[in-house]
């Protein structure tokens, strides 16, 4: 009980607005699909029009295109209105911000893979539903967000930043892991013990797993859900973690930007967070309206990755009617270099999905490009020569003799602030 009160104290000096949106959440969630669209388009044009009138950035913009925000009259017009990228975040942070007096902003700070800086303000209200969205996820597995957690977070932080993080953990009952040494691995196992529900990098989650299932360690018994995030949850994840917890690993998709995008739900479904943005499929590729910040305003935005969307009519025995995000596939931009062409490396993707699908083969990987025309592909264990030919055979069908690569079993990643990335490329640093 001094949890919960300790917790929903800190919540309402923090984010007075949490408890009121988690309410309207769990009434939204029982919408139909029209409703939930109705919804979206109402808050859709409040969000242009404050973009218009309060952001330079935008009405610089849509004057220069010619663009009228009164021609958006459904869901269909938003095509009309012009992308944002990261470059323009970046460049134009200050013209995008707008001019409206808020009673608390956060300062948010996000980076992408090639490292560049954002750092905006969110308003108190943006903030606090999207805080919400993920309690309101967190409700579908019957979970209170002042229960005992863990949380799998790579990144060592000053001593300063650690003091804070401590105060912070123990605000929310939380206890967190920086390090993949077996020792804290240990520790934070047998801190499990007592948790509800753990939640972070999915790599990390996947190494504890391995580790309980090699030492035939004692199993966390009370654990009611386990949630990847900021990192895609590869399937080859998925048994060592339901070994080792007795139950499977969902994912959370979103990004300080956008806000939560997607949230699995109990029937393996991520729903899409309707009321919070508007997610579009462009070329395979995701743009995202966050409908809820007017502090900073985000419209069809480029996030960077490839997605999947499920069609309208698929619908979920959970009863939520919100749209399905079939899958995340991969991150757009990242350019691997042969001899004489270029390629995405989402053919990565494709190689270790056909493996998988094809074959029923689970490969952890990661690839690494020093110089063009070369690929080292580290795999995590050992392979036996059947399925190494397997691979070799999907590599070539992809590249050709455009690559020379070369494949190192049993090989340890490389992991950037505790965070891993499944291809890194030496060539334009």
């Amino acid at each position: 009980m001094i949890k919960k009160i300790i917790y929903i104290l800190g919540q309402n000096h923090r984010n007075p607005t949490l408890k009121t949106n988690y309410e309207f959440l769990k009434k939204s969630e029982k919408w139909p699909l029209e409703k939930l669209e109705e919804y979206q388009l109402k808050k859709l044009q409040k969000l242009l029009n404050t973009a218009y009138n309060h952001s330079e950035f935008y009405r610089l913009k849509y004057d220069e295109l010619k663009v009228d925000i009164n021609d958006i009259k459904s869901l269909e017009d938003l095509k009309k209105i012009p992308v944002t990228t990261k470059n323009d975040l970046i460049n134009f942070t200050d013209k995008i911000q707008t001019n409206l007096k808020f009673k608390k902003t956060f300062l948010a700070t996000t980076s992408g893979s090639s490292g560049e800086s954002l750092r905006f303000f969110r308003d108190e209200h943006a903030d606090s539903f999207n805080r919400a969205s993920i309690e309101r996820g967190y409700s579908w597995f019957g979970i209170k967000p002042w229960e005992r957690n863990g949380y799998f977070w790579g990144f060592n932080f000053s001593a300063s930043k650690q003091i804070k993080n401590k105060f912070l953990d123990f605000l929310q009952n939380r206890f967190r892991i920086f390090s993949y040494e077996e020792k804290a691995l240990k520790s934070f196992i047998k801190k499990s013990k007592k948790a509800k529900y753990i939640h972070g990098y999915s790599s990390m989650i996947y190494h504890t797993a391995v580790l309980i299932n090699k030492l035939n360690l004692s199993k966390p018994k009370n654990i009611k859900l386990i949630k990847g995030t900021s990192e895609k949850v590869f399937d080859s994840y998925k048994p060592e973690i339901k070994k080792a917890f007795g139950i499977d690993i969902i994912s959370e998709y979103g990004a300080t930007e956008s806000g939560i995008i997607a949230f699995e739900c109990k029937n393996g479904n991520m729903h899409l967070n309707m009321e919070g943005v508007v997610v579009e499929q462009v070329d395979d590729e995701i743009l995202v309206t966050n409908l809820q910040m007017l502090s900073f305003p985000i419209i069809r935005y480029k996030l960077g990755d490839y997605i999947s969307l499920a069609p309208r009519d698929k619908k979920c025995s959970c009863g939520k009617e919100h749209l399905i995000l079939e899958e995340v596939t991969g991150r757009i931009g990242e350019n691997v270099y042969g001899f004489k062409n270029t390629y995405p490396s989402l053919y990565f993707y494709y190689i270790f999905k056909n493996l998988s699908k094809k074959e029923g083969v689970f490969l952890n990987y990661q690839v690494i490009q020093n110089k063009e025309g070369n690929l080292v592909f580290l795999i995590e264990g050992k392979i036996n020569i059947d399925v190494e030919k397997k691979l070799i055979n999907e590599i070539v069908k992809y590249f050709k003799k455009d690559i020379n690569f070369e494949i190192k079993q049993q090989s340890n990643f490389v992991y950037n602030k505790g965070k891993l990335k499944n291809f890194i490329s030496k060539i334009n640093e």
